[in-house]
């Protein structure tokens, strides 16, 4: 046996250990790396802020906390007006059930001739296997959404104090990063910061600004219908539509909808065709508008981003798949070379037709062309030759 076959089978063994390790390792890792990006974004998106504040004197960790602050009271204040306005319609909806139920049963036996009754409907309800089955479950299943509650409050904790301290401390992050590379790559890091705290920023601004003309254009339509909780509705439609991508937009309009229904099934209509009339608004005239200066990405790049985003790490890379996307182009650009086009028709999409001869021309060449009939003296005389 070679003196290195032993040595080399080491190695190879070694090295396939720390591989199976560190596969491990990530994969035990990933909700706390998915986590630590969701704060670095989040840490980005209020960088400028927080250095306006501390660029005026203040502390940037005390500047950073009352950026947070303000941002959790207007969340806290969204969901108890919005947790407030569905347990007011859960109730009504109850109350009203029984005239739902009896106007729907009138309906039903009016056009095919039954004689149902509710009491029979409720008894028959009341006593069904589905119903005792999901009692079941739903008694057996409270211990499971309780540790997922739990586990939903920690990862946002988790995710608020990496997220503070990468903005309370990001001139030392940047620091300690640059400290390790030549000061070329140093350049290069700083101005990729620069450029996703600009794009990231940036998304977030045209994102709040459009939610703002959303809410502000469907607070009108509900206030025409006269639809309860007109306000929390509108909000809740700004921003669902407009920070869940790609199914925020039907998301948004499903509440509306289900709570003008109480009111009149005609208004649901239509708040349907209002919602849709104003997302195409807002895709062809708003959005290109607003964010042209921001996020300036292809609408095709934008949608192939989110749905690699949301392959790769579900709802929250479906979110920050655009800021990283925008942020990646922008780096991209100055490196990249560009040449002026030349004028050519096939640019636009036409062809470069060759010129060839005109109308008359080619009509004489087809008449020159054209075999000469053969005569009756031609066709006698090829006769008495041929005999």
């Amino acid at each position: 046996m070679p003196r290195w076959l032993p040595r080399a089978m080491v190695l190879a063994l070694s090295l396939i250990a720390v591989f199976q390790l560190g596969s491990w390792a990530f994969h035990e890792l990933t909700g706390l790396l998915i986590n630590i990006l969701i704060a670095f974004f989040l840490a980005l998106a209020i960088e400028p802020a927080v250095s306006w504040m501390a660029g005026r004197g203040m502390r940037r960790g005390l500047a950073t906390f009352l950026v947070f602050l303000a941002v959790l009271v207007a969340a806290a204040g969204f969901v108890t007006l919005l947790g407030s306005m569905l347990a007011g319609q859960i109730v009504k909806m109850v109350e009203d059930f029984p005239e739902y139920l009896d106007s729907v049963i009138n309906w039903v036996n009016g056009h095919f001739h039954t004689e149902l009754r509710r009491v029979d409907i409720q008894e028959g309800l009341l006593r069904s296997d589905w119903l005792r089955n999901y009692v079941q479950n739903s008694a057996t299943g409270v211990l499971d959404v309780s540790a997922q509650v739990l586990g939903g409050l920690f990862q946002m904790l988790t995710i608020l104090l990496f997220s503070f301290y990468f903005a309370a401390d990001g001139p030392r992050l940047r620091r300690a990063l640059c400290s390790v590379l030549p000061p070329a790559r140093q350049a290069e890091v700083l101005r990729a910061w620069e450029i996703a705290v600009d794009k990231t920023g940036g998304y977030l601004y045209s994102r709040g600004l459009m939610a703002l003309v959303s809410g502000i254009a469907h607070y009108i339509l509900l206030e025409v219908l006269e639809v309860p909780y007109a306000p929390a509705l509108a909000v809740w439609v700004g921003l669902v539509s407009q920070f869940i991508p790609t199914i925020g937009t039907y998301l948004a309009g499903a509440l509306p909808m289900l709570i003008a229904f109480t009111v009149n099934p005609w208004y649901a209509m239509w708040v349907l065709i209002f919602v849709v009339i104003y997302q195409q608004f807002e895709n062809y005239v708003l959005q290109p508008k607003l964010t042209s200066k921001t996020v300036d990405i292809h609408p095709a790049v934008a949608f192939g981003s989110v749905v690699a985003g949301a392959a790769l790490l579900g709802a929250v890379g479906a979110l920050i798949a655009i800021p990283a996307i925008a942020t990646l182009q922008a780096f991209l650009g100055a490196y990249v070379k560009r040449y002026d086009v030349t004028d050519d028709p096939r640019v636009q999409g036409r062809r470069n037709r060759r010129p060839g001869p005109g109308g008359p021309t080619r009509l004489r060449k087809l008449w020159a062309r054209r075999p000469e009939p053969e005569g009756p003296g031609t066709e006698g005389a090829a006769d008495g030759g041929s005999s």
